[in-house]
């Protein structure tokens, strides 16, 4: 008998129902869609939901990953679910925990920071992991990779490659389908030369026939990726550990600096096979998603086996998602999955390319109509069948997939100038043929949106494509579908769309752009979060993705006057560290300038050795980094240092990067320590809408790169000293542009606290001074800043020497939590002993 949760007593006195227990394992896309799809059928009344998950972080789109790496979005800009959408409906969520057992007949699942939970239903979400193929030194040992060796999986994955990749010139792509050719775009545009290799003839050979993908590769080719075909790799080269180079089966080599292996997935099913559930290629299921060994566990996503298929496109996901959604919560016990169409619409490498069932005829009396122009990357086939679509490709035109996805799904009657079906011959144009979509007809692969989500969202009252896309999702995945939205939504309002209004909010839960919101601020007297919420928000309602925002905002308007609330803040605010892959934290004390001594160095070994911290990095902003610590050590870790934090968690003022100027250098023209320690110390943890990185340097040769960070300083003949702002390095890479020459030091230092006030005042939440400074122009900023223009310079620096006034340091505070459980670890609602293995 499987014991239940007992809720509280209402208020009333009356008992609640008992709800059952409802564990998810694996808070990947598929895992957080079923409960997403729970949640919408009475979930929360219905189950106590706790979802483990592998990874430390919410829920985020895999299918962004390409879009990080090549630095088109940030990693906070990817998340479906951020971990506070998991505390605002009630859901227990272990993030950075992994199950390691299933003990199907006492209903407990066991994870690896040794607690035990019982569950009365269980959904399987593993999804799947990259494969490897058997390689000679792909390894270092038996579960660590050589360096400079990686998978495209995850944003750790990701991550990881971004910051290998600083610095490298050249890099191997294994692998020529999507995510490879995705993988090697990316690393091209981090500025590395890429060369993919791929086994078969033919790149992406599982959707692609053979003359398309000949197209595709013209089009890879003309971007400047070298594609190497019918080409196996045997070993990968080392040199002092870590990868230079690959060598092919008929002797030749390509050297590299780094190797992504994209060859495929396997799905995740060893904790299946342990709990004895029968595992093929997958984990086997019935028609309602359930494991065909147990009635109580549900399996959803590329872990799953459905009629001998194993479906790792998102579409397929997302019916699935559905149909166990309505089993378990009872909605429509009727509910079925037949399988999925495999039909899907994407962007390669920049490339449009749209598949759908069959690449090539099967039988005699098959008809195959296929356009082919080379020189312009353009492929049409289409494949018909006893008068039906059974099959289409479109490489680099893809203007018609509206209808012959239409005509894929549901059998659509054909013209009979089958031409007319690759061009607007007689068919609908794309607009109409949109139009007369089926209302079930899915839109958006990525997100699984459909047609009839979209007309409700504009029959709900929101009449612009940006804020249908914002309300659905669709159109927030690889973007191939944001045409067809448009359209359905311009047909659906009637043609008369409007500008989306929140394009210009400042958070998406307030509906006020930044400065209309900082007046309402003022005039209301709103110091906390709850309390802008409860004045300014639509019915009063809470954002969790507005949060962060709006504390950031309220601690620069009201500095030492603003009302801090924990649960306005992300994880590494509320404990003052960086929380890593593992859930554990990084510290990284202040260094003014790069500049330690001996007494420092001994306190951050004596730590090191203390704590057994697993790694100690240099960081690029020249101070020491520790990782792998415990959220429950933090508060002693910083005692034992007794060093200022460097503020290296937050959207705030981080470091001052220095050379060592004129005290040691031959060429120093300026003592770049000296000023930037002052600079450091001036302005210390003052927050921002974005992070703050600056940089001064002692003579042109710029060797603390000054030119690509948010602000900084060169010193030039004369005693004289550029400043510069707007510049970057990191996933966007810009020159920063020239604000003022100036004479002194002071002035430097005056200009620089004006010049932060004005972009913590007017940047947009996370807008970095890269895309800041471009956006209103370095005349208008200068004007500002430089001339007093608009005669505000003087309530500018008063605004940021308040700032300064309030500052504290907040690893001084960490002898007295704010809350009880804020440097603890969270634990189990349900912790019980360890079970023996049956």
């Amino acid at each position: 008998m499987t014991t239940l949760l007992q809720p509280s007593a209402n208020h009333d006195g009356r008992q609640p129902a008992a709800k059952a227990r409802l564990v998810v394992i694996g808070n990947g896309m598929a895992g957080a869609r079923a409960v997403e799809e729970i949640l919408t059928r009475n979930g929360r009344e219905l189950f106590d939901i706790t979802v483990f998950g592998d990874e430390p972080y919410g829920n985020y789109n895999r299918i962004l990953l390409s879009n990080v790496l090549a630095g088109a979005d940030d990693t906070d800009e990817i998340y479906l679910n951020p971990v506070d959408w998991y505390t605002d409906n009630d859901i227990d969520l272990r993030a950075g925990v992994r199950v390691v057992r299933v003990d199907r007949f006492a209903r407990i699942v066991q994870a690896d920071d040794g607690t035990s939970m019982r569950y009365d239903r269980l959904i399987i979400a593993t999804g799947s992991r990259s494969f490897f193929p058997p390689m000679d030194g792909m390894w270092a040992d038996n579960t660590t990779l050589t360096s400079g060796v990686f998978g495209f999986r995850s944003l750790d994955d990701c991550t990881a490659m971004i910051d290998y990749a600083a610095g490298k010139s050249k890099a191997v792509v294994i692998g020529g389908g999507l995510l490879g050719l995705e993988a090697a775009r990316g690393l091209q545009n981090r500025g590395l030369t890429v060369d993919v290799v791929h086994s078969p003839p033919t790149l992406m050979n599982a959707q692609l026939d053979d003359a398309a993908g000949a197209i595709l590769r013209r089009s890879v080719e003309n971007i400047g990726i070298t594609v190497h075909t019918e080409k196996r790799t045997t070993r990968a080269l080392s040199r002092d550990g870590s990868v230079c180079g690959i060598a092919f089966s008929d002797g030749t080599e390509i050297d590299c600096d780094m190797l992504v292996v994209s060859a495929g997935i396997r799905p995740n099913v060893g904790l299946a096979q342990r709990a004895g559930l029968t595992v093929e290629r997958a984990i086997v299921v019935d028609d309602h998603m359930r494991s065909i060994d147990d009635d109580d566990i549900y399996v959803v996503g590329e872990c799953a086996q459905h009629r001998g298929q194993v479906y790792g496109l998102v579409a397929p996901l997302w019916e699935q998602a559905v149909v166990l959604a309505d089993h378990l919560t009872g909605t429509d016990k009727r509910a079925v999955y037949h399988g999925s169409r495999m039909a899907t619409k994407l962007k390669v490498a920049g490339v449009d390319v749209a598949a759908m069932g069959l690449k090539a005829p099967e039988h005699d009396d098959d008809e195959f109509v296929q356009f082919s122009e080379p020189k312009h990357g353009i492929y049409k086939t289409i494949v018909i069948r006893d008068g039906k679509l059974v099959g289409a490709t479109l490489v680099g035109d893809v203007r018609k997939v509206a209808f012959l996805m239409q005509a894929f799904d549901r059998g659509l009657p054909l013209p009979e100038e089958r031409i007319s079906l690759m061009f607007d011959i007689g068919t609908p144009e794309a607009a109409v043929g949109a139009a007369e979509l089926a209302d079930d007809a899915q839109v958006c692969n990525c997100n699984g949106v459909s047609k009839s989500a979209l007309v409700a969202c504009v029959v709900g009252g929101e009449k612009s494509v940006a804020g249908v896309m914002t309300a659905t999702r669709a159109g927030k995945g690889c973007g191939s579908c944001k045409g067809l939205v448009a359209q359905i939504v311009e047909w659906a309002a009637g043609g008369v769309t409007e500008e989306d209004p929140s394009a210009n909010w400042y958070v998406p839960g307030i509906p006020y752009d930044k400065p209309e919101l900082m007046r309402l601020i003022r005039d209301l007297g709103l110091h906390s979060v709850s309390s802008v919420f409860a004045a300014l928000a639509p019915d009063g309602r809470e954002d969790a993705h507005s949060k962060m925002g709006l504390a950031s905002l309220l601690q620069m308007m009201w500095a030492d006057e603003y009302v801090d609330e924990r649960d306005a803040r992300f994880v590494n605010d509320r404990v003052h560290a960086n929380i890593q892959r593992d859930g554990t934290f990084s510290v990284v004390p202040q260094m003014k300038g790069g500049v330690t001594n001996s007494a420092q160095l001994r306190k951050i070994a004596d730590v090191a050795d203390k704590y057994a911290v697993p790694m100690i990095k240099l960081t690029g902003g020249q101070r020491i980094d520790l990782l792998g610590l415990r959220k429950e050590d933090l508060p002693a870790v910083w005692a034992d240092l007794d060093m200022p934090s460097g503020f290296a968690y937050g959207k705030s003022f981080r470091t001052v990067k220095t050379c060592v100027g004129t005290d040691f250098c031959r060429f120093g023209v300026g003592d770049s320590t000296a000023l930037g320690i002052a600079i450091e110390e001036r302005f210390q943890g003052i927050a921002g809408p974005g992070k703050m990185k600056l940089a001064v340097t002692g003579c042109p040769r710029n060797c603390a790169e000054a030119l690509c960070k948010d602000l900084g300083v060169v010193a030039v003949d004369g005693g004289r000293w550029e400043i510069y702002v707007g510049g970057a390095a990191g996933a966007h890479v810009r020159k920063g542009d020239l604000l003022a020459t100036v004479a002194s030091p002071d002035e430097v230092i005056a200009l620089t606290g004006r010049f932060l006030q004005y972009y913590r005042e007017n940047a947009n939440w996370l807008e970095r001074t890269y895309a800041w400074v471009p956006r209103l122009g370095i005349d208008r900023i200068r004007a500002v800043v430089v001339d007093d223009s608009d005669g505000i310079a003087q309530r500018l620096d008063t605004e940021m020497q308040r700032a300064i006034d309030s500052y504290r340091d907040p690893w001084k505070d960490g002898a007295n939590p704010v809350t009880p459980g804020q440097f603890r670890t969270s634990l189990p609602l349900t912790v019980l002993p360890k079970v023996p293995v049956r």
